[in-house]
């Protein structure tokens, strides 16, 4: 990473982040605690994801530009998100990521990145 200023770059722009998010969401969808929250028509919720996680890792500001400010934790609360399902979507993360060329440093850089919202995002016992 030492060659990027951000983790956008790191990756390979947004093309990079694309290639994780399509890895990503089968893995979500299979998952018995994440797969019934999401909609059988996962495209929207990926081409949101990939904008998000642009501007999340520090490329343009894709998502604010065409939804406004992310506001995650409001966007999430419709949904029972608990500790167990929090690590369950870094896992598929993380999962997404050993996929990737992506060195070890870097994968585990994003999941460190991502560990906070995601346990933000927590909303039941």
């Amino acid at each position: 990473m030492s060659n990027y200023s951000t983790i956008y770059e790191a990756v390979g722009g947004v093309a990079g982040i694309k290639t994780i998010v399509q890895a990503f969401y089968p893995k979500v969808l299979k998952h018995p605690l994440l797969g019934p929250l999401f909609p059988a028509d996962i495209t929207p919720v990926m081409e949101k994801q990939t904008m998000f996680l642009t501007q999340f890792f520090g490329g343009p500001s894709l998502y604010s530009d065409e939804y406004g400010h992310p506001m995650m934790r409001a966007r999430h609360m419709p949904f029972p998100i608990t500790r167990e399902r929090a690590e369950a979507w870094l896992g598929c993360m993380r999962e997404a990521l050993a996929e990737s060329n992506l060195p070890q440093e870097l994968q585990q850089l994003m999941i460190e990145r991502l560990s906070g919202p995601a346990y933000h995002f927590v909303n039941q016992p």
